[in-house]
């Protein structure tokens, strides 16, 4: 699932070329079984002639609200290729020239979240929604830091609202299960089912519900999770969702080294810009420290 901005610019700036082949094993344990890997998607070219032409431009004489645009615009690139350090320092820049930009605040959330710094990372969500009360994502993001803070009640209500929003969405669907399944197993099963009655079965999103509902099998989802690709859905993409939310899965059942692997998995992809890319290194890193600490 993208992090998406209500911006169309970063729509259509932010596609990446899907390319398949093979990818590299890394650490201690082996790959699952019956997995697919693709070569990691690369920046095109046009990237480089993109930040090339922004550099060039911010040389220029600018109004406030254009130099803001710019660095937002270059922050936006800088984080779908990998950047972060150079994109959140383009946000902060962005907001000094227009401290009004509710997207970028949006994305700084995101990116301390990533930190987990989740004090700065919840003051960014609350500006962002105090300037764009119905910012399409600001929710999910926020719902999405509290969830990795512990904060799971709130977490769970800010998930809530998202859903409600778009009720046919399987991927609020399921970052709302994951929260409520940390309060009330029992209650997010039931919840999930109730919640998957909204969507459109014939969608991939829906089978990731279906394996949360213990109604897929693993090996079943593996088996389907290349099939029907849409016109401009791309392999690397299906892969990194795939293999972030078989981690989740894995970790419900009580099994941290599998998990490990399908986070690794999600990584290869380099699909950066995705809540599922950006969110399998906080996860690794959390399974390793419960690992050296148990």
């Amino acid at each position: 699932m993208q992090v998406r901005t209500s911006s169309a610019f970063i729509g259509a700036l932010l596609l990446l070329g899907a390319l398949t082949g093979c990818a590299s094993q890394n650490s201690v344990n082996q790959l699952p079984d019956n997995v697919v890997l693709a070569e990691p998607e690369r920046a095109e070219f046009r990237y480089e002639i993109e930040l090339a032409r922004i550099a060039q431009m911010l040389g220029e004489d600018l109004t406030q609200e254009q130099r803001a645009e710019l660095y937002y615009r270059r922050g936006a690139l800088y984080d779908a290729v990998g950047l972060r350090t150079l994109a959140r320092m383009d946000f902060t820049r962005a907001l000094e020239y227009n401290p009004r930009l509710a997207d970028a605040y949006n994305f700084l959330g995101i990116q301390y979240t990533q930190l987990e710094e989740f004090d700065y990372a919840y003051e960014a969500f609350d500006s962002a929604i105090e300037l764009d009360p119905e910012h399409r994502y600001a929710y999910l993001n926020r719902g999405i830091a509290e969830y990795y803070d512990a904060r799971t009640e709130l977490s769970q209500e800010d998930l809530e609202y998202h859903l409600e929003k778009e009720p046919e969405d399987p991927y609020r669907v399921i970052w709302l299960f994951l929260a409520e399944y940390e309060n009330d197993p029992e209650q997010a099963q039931i919840s999930l089912e109730e919640n998957a009655e909204e969507l459109d079965k014939s969608e991939w999103g829906y089978q990731i519900t279906q394996l949360y509902a213990d109604k897929l099998s693993k090996e079943a989802f593996l088996e389907r999770m290349t099939r029907n690709l849409g016109d401009s859905e791309k392999l690397t993409e299906r892969l990194c969702e795939a293999y972030f939310y078989l981690g989740k899965y894995m970790q419900i059942k009580g099994d941290q080294l599998e998990a490990m692997n399908y986070f690794k998995l999600a990584l290869m992809t380099n699909v950066y810009e995705f809540v599922e890319h950006r969110y399998a290194s906080v996860e690794l890193t959390r399974i390793r420290h419960a690992l050296l600490n148990r």
